[in-house]
C-alpha cells in the first residue's frame, strides 16, 4: 500500500472530519456542514451553486479542455442517535451524530477539490463536487437530480465512496453490478373486531391476523423468489392489544424489503400486496398497506467498476481490493439514483481497526473510524477522476 498524500494532508483530512463530526446535522438541515463545503469550494476558485436539492452544493472545475464531465459525490447528512464515544470530537449536539461517516465523506471531497484544482491545467473535461443532504432516508440524491445537478454540463459518469466498517483499513470494496440493495418501508394496519379474550368466536382476532401475516411474508423470499437472488422481508414493529383478556381489533406492523435485482425491485410490491390482501381476506379482516420507495438498489457500471478497481490496485495493492460478496451488502444508499441515470461506481473504502477499536457498526451510537482510511480514500478517488478524464 502507497499513499502518496503528506503528513500535513493527513491532519488537514481528520481535522476536518473531527470538526464535522462535532457539529452534525440531521437530513435537509445541513447549513453549516454546507456552508464549510461551498465556502472551501469558492476559495478554490469554482463555480458554486448553493441550495440545489434544498441544502446540497455543487462546484463546478472547468479545465477549458473538451472532455467529459465526471461527478464526485458526498453526503452530508447525520443520524439522529445519541453518541456514546468518549473522545474529544465527540458530537456537541444531543441526539445527533455522524454514525454513518458522512464526515469523513465531506472531508475527503473537499481535499479532492483542491487536490484536483492544483493539477487541472493536467486535465480535460469538467469536475462537479456534490455534497449531498439527505442521504438517510430523505431521498437527497433525488432532491439534487430533480434541480438539474446532472446538467449544465450533462454529467457522463459518477463516482461516490463509503467509509466502510465491514472493511479493515487498507481493504477497498469494488463490486461490479448491484452492491447494496434496495430500500422500501411498508406499514400495515389491520382492522378485524375486538372483543372478550374468552370468546373468541365472536371477533376477528387481529394479533392473529398479523401473525399470519408475518409468517406468510417470508414466502416471498423462500417460494417467490429465486433461490439465486438475494431479497430479506423484515418486520421490524408490531403493535396491538390494550389488556391480557381482551381480543385486539387493531394492529400495526412496520418492516422494509430489500433486494439487489431491479426486476425483482419492481415486482415485490405486487407480491407484498397480495399475500397481506390475501390473509385478510381469509380470515375475514381488512388492511391498509402503505408502501413506500425509499431507494432502488446501487448498480455499478461494469466498466467504472474497472476503473475504481484499477485506480484502488494502484493505491492499496491488488490483494487489498474485494471485489467478492464481502464488498457487499443488504444496507441501502441514494447514490443509487445517481447511477440509475449515468453509469459510475459507489466503492467501499475499509475503515475498521481491531487494534484501536474501531469495530462498531454504523448507525451504533460508538461508531467511529480509523482515520487512516481517509488519505486512502482520497488518493483512490483523485486517481479515479484522473483515469476517467484522460
Amino acid at each position: 500500500m502507497s499513499t502518496t498524500f503528506d503528513t500535513e494532508i493527513n491532519k488537514r483530512l481528520s481535522a476536518l472530519r473531527r470538526d464535522l463530526h462535532q457539529h452534525p446535522e440531521l437530513k435537509y438541515s445541513e447549513t453549516r456542514t454546507a456552508a464549510i463545503a461551498s465556502d472551501h469550494l469558492r476559495s478554490l476558485g469554482l463555480k458554486v451553486q448553493t441550495g440545489v436539492g434544498k441544502t446540497g452544493v455543487v462546484g463546478l472545475l472547468e479545465t477549458g479542455r473538451p472532455g467529459k464531465t465526471v461527478l464526485v459525490r458526498a453526503d452530508m447528512d447525520a443520524l439522529p442517535v445519541q453518541e456514546e464515544n468518549e473522545v474529544e470530537y465527540r458530537s456537541q449536539h444531543s441526539g445527533r451524530m455522524h454514525a454513518c461517516c458522512h464526515d469523513g465523506h465531506v472531508a475527503i471531497a473537499m481535499m479532492a477539490a483542491e487536490h484536483l484544482v492544483a493539477e487541472q491545467d493536467s486535465l480535460s473535461g469538467n469536475i462537479k463536487f456534490v455534497f449531498q443532504p439527505a442521504e438517510e432516508g430523505g431521498n437527497g440524491a433525488l432532491a439534487m437530480i430533480d434541480d438539474g445537478v446532472l446538467e449544465n454540463p450533462k454529467v457522463d459518469a459518477t463516482f461516490g465512496l463509503h467509509l466502510w466498517n465491514g472493511l479493515d483499513t487498507g481493504q477497498i470494496g469494488v463490486y461490479p453490478g448491484s452492491m447494496m440493495a434496495s430500500v422500501d418501508e411498508f406499514e400495515i394496519t389491520i382492522t378485524g373486531k375486538g372483543g372478550h379474550g374468552a370468546i373468541p368466536q365472536q371477533t376477528i382476532d387481529a394479533i392473529v391476523v398479523g401473525s399470519q401475516i408475518v409468517n406468510a411474508l417470508q414466502t416471498i423470499v423462500s417460494r417467490n423468489v429465486d433461490p439465486l437472488e438475494a431479497a430479506v422481508v423484515t418486520v421490524g414493529t408490531f403493535n396491538a392489544g390494550t389488556a391480557f383478556n381482551v381480543i385486539s381489533e387493531s394492529a400495526r406492523l412496520t418492516g422494509t424489503v430489500r433486494t439487489f435485482s431491479k426486476e425483482l425491485w419492481e415486482e415485490i410490491p405486487n407480491l407484498f400486496r397480495r399475500i397481506v390482501n390475501g390473509v385478510c381476506d381469509s380470515m375475514g379482516a381488512k388492511a391498509a398497506i402503505h408502501y413506500e420507495r425509499l431507494c432502488m438498489p446501487t448498480i455499478n457500471d461494469p466498466k467504472m467498476a474497472g476503473l475504481a478497481h484499477a485506480a484502488a490496485a494502484a493505491t492499496v495493492g491488488e490483494d487489498n481490493v474485494i471485489s467478492t460478496n464481502a464488498a457487499r451488502t443488504m444496507a441501502g444508499e441514494d447514490m443509487s439514483s445517481f447511477l440509475e441515470k449515468v453509469p459510475g461506481c459507489f466503492f467501499f473504502v475499509g475503515s475498521r481497526n481491531a487494534s484501536k477499536g474501531f469495530i462498531h457498526p454504523h448507525h451504533s451510537p460508538k461508531f467511529d473510524i480509523d482515520e487512516d482510511a481517509l488519505p486512502i480514500g482520497l488518493e483512490i478517488m483523485t486517481n479515479i477522476v484522473r483515469r476517467y478524464l484522460a
